[in-house]
């Protein structure tokens, strides 16, 4: 199992958070898409590492275009010697269509047309196929010689694409080459509803799970202490009580039962009571969303629960001792 790990976004500091990375065994590093471009970080990355993987989790996909994104990825994985993965999400309509004043509808549609898009960009680029891509939503037929890559040594990053509800897995499964799934994902969810979506995408493509990569970053609640314990808790109930809000999320809950919770949470949203949210959250749900326990049990507990599922990891336990993360590390990284 190969375990991922993020970097930050200052840039001063990123080329020495990256090798330190390498040199602690991660097989990838994850740059996010939150209040700072998600692709510096990860040029900053290229030129200070040497095997580590480098991928964003996630850029938003539907803030720019096929071609925009063809660019960037070639860029990054031309720099990096073919270690870049362009992990590409939608978010949701509000930041879509609020936040970055671009066009939403049909996600699942628009995403899979997305990414064949910049497929048939690469396609030109590197095999000079003729570029004559005409879709629904997107439309792709001029490219001179003055606007294509020269440095193909290391052609097209492999793509990557966050998906919770069974359209958008099944997309993934059939145009991508691999899944990141939500942490927001249980164990039932991820047997029940993301395996059998990406199986329909496999037979659409024509491929097979060998062809794919699923990496999933499973929350952690972990501490060398009972306070740090209990704080990691916390914050972990926060978390899964944040992402429960949304509408988009609910099928979530629904296979544990507990669809009804969404709503109540999704109104204290409303109202700002961020902090209350997490009171809703029982042991019993976060032990359905997290692996739990003292740091020497974290990765026995993912390897049991996951092992048979997923290629690749990342998890957040950065507040315990660096030497109990090397444990983890190693024991993920040999299963």
């Amino acid at each position: 199992m190969k375990v991922d790990g993020g970097i930050g976004w200052e840039l001063d500091k990123v080329g020495a958070q990256a090798q330190e990375l390498e040199e602690m065994g991660y097989s990838g590093i994850l740059s996010a898409e939150t209040s700072h471009d998600p692709f510096f970080p990860l040029l900053v990355a290229a030129q200070n590492t040497a095997k580590v993987d480098l991928m964003t989790s996630i850029a938003v996909a539907f803030a720019r275009s096929p071609m925009t994104l063809a660019n960037v990825g070639h860029d990054l994985n031309a720099v990096s010697k073919g270690r870049f993965i362009l992990g590409l999400g939608s978010q949701i309509k509000p930041h879509i269509a609020k936040r970055f004043s671009m066009p939403w509808s049909s996600p699942a549609a628009r995403m899979r047309e997305f990414i064949l898009a910049m497929r048939a960009i690469w396609a030109n680029w590197y095999s000079g196929e003729d570029l004559a891509f005409t879709g629904k939503f997107y439309t792709h037929t001029l490219m001179t010689p003055f606007f294509t890559p020269t440095d193909i040594e290391f052609g097209a990053p492999r793509v990557f694409l966050a998906a919770v509800g069974p359209m958008m897995t099944e997309v993934a499964g059939e145009v991508a080459d691999g899944v990141i799934i939500h942490a927001f994902t249980t164990e039932k969810y991820l047997r029940e509803t993301t395996l059998p979506a990406l199986e329909r995408g496999f037979v659409k493509a024509g491929k097979t799970r060998e062809d794919f990569e699923i990496t999933y970053p499973v929350f952690v609640v972990t501490g060398t202490s009972e306070e740090e314990l209990n704080e990691a808790k916390r914050a972990t109930r926060q978390q899964i009580a944040f992402y429960g809000s949304t509408p988009a999320y609910k099928p979530v809950l629904d296979s544990l039962g507990a669809g009804e919770l969404q709503g109540e949470l999704n109104a204290m949203s409303k109202q700002g009571r961020w902090v209350e949210m997490a009171d809703l959250i029982d042991e019993g749900m976060l032990n359905e969303f997290a692996v739990v326990g003292e740091p020497g049990s974290i990765a026995g507990q993912i390897i049991t629960r996951y092992g048979d599922v997923i290629d690749r990891t990342s998890a957040a336990y950065a507040n315990i001792p660096k030497e109990d993360r090397l444990k983890i590390i190693s024991e993920l990284s040999a299963a």
